[in-house]
C-alpha cells in the first residue's frame, strides 16, 4: 500500500503539470502566449535527473493540443524545440532572477530559430533559398515579443511557487 502510496505521489505532479499545460492551449490567449516555453526550461531545470521525464511532460500537452487543433507539417521542429527548452533547463544551476531571464531569452529564441525554419522548410509560403529563410524569421519577429514575455513571466511565477513549496517543506521538516 506504502508502495501505491508514493507511486500516487510521484504522479501527481507530472500528471497535473500535463493536464494544466494541455488546458492552457484551448483556451483563448494572445498568439505566442503561453506557459509552455516556461514549463520546458523548469522542468529540465526541476526534473534534471530524469531529463526524458521533462521532455515527455512537456511534449505530451503540445500533443494532446495537437490531436484537438490537428497535426501539421512543423510538428517535429516544435517538439524538437520543446526538448531544447528542457535542456536549456537542465543547465540551469539555479532559478535566480538573472537566470531566469537568461533562461527566457535562450529558450524563446531557440524556439523562434527552430520552428521558422520550420515553417520555412515545409510550407509554400516562402521560397526555398536564403532570401526566403531570411523573410521566415523576419516575419516571424512580431511573434518572438510574446513568446519571451510569456516565458519569461510563466518561468518567474514557476521560479516563485518552487521557491515557496521548497520553503514550505523546509518548514514541515522543522516541525516535524
Amino acid at each position: 500500500m506504502k508502495k501505491i502510496l508514493q507511486f500516487i505521489k510521484n504522479f501527481y505532479l507530472p500528471a497535473a503539470i500535463i493536464l494544466t499545460l494541455a488546458f492552457s492551449r484551448i483556451i483563448p490567449h494572445p498568439w505566442n502566449f503561453t506557459p509552455i516555453l516556461a514549463a520546458g526550461t523548469f522542468l529540465g531545470f526541476y526534473f534534471r535527473q530524469s531529463l526524458f521525464l521533462s521532455m515527455v511532460m512537456v511534449i505530451l500537452p503540445m500533443f494532446f493540443g495537437d490531436i484537438y487543433f490537428g497535426f501539421h507539417n512543423t510538428m517535429l521542429f516544435t517538439y524538437s524545440a520543446l526538448i531544447f527548452t528542457t535542456l536549456v533547463g537542465k543547465y540551469i544551476k539555479s532559478l535566480s532572477t538573472s537566470k531566469v531571464f537568461i533562461g527566457s531569452i535562450i529558450s524563446s529564441l531557440g524556439f523562434f530559430i527552430i520552428t521558422n525554419f520550420g515553417v520555412w522548410a515545409t510550407s509554400n509560403m516562402y521560397s526555398k533559398n536564403f532570401q526566403g529563410l531570411i523573410e521566415a524569421y523576419i516575419l516571424g519577429i512580431p511573434f518572438l515579443q510574446n513568446t519571451f514575455f510569456s516565458t519569461f513571466i510563466y518561468l518567474f511565477l514557476f521560479k516563485i511557487l518552487y521557491v515557496i513549496s521548497k520553503n514550505k517543506i523546509i518548514k514541515q521538516h522543522h516541525v516535524a
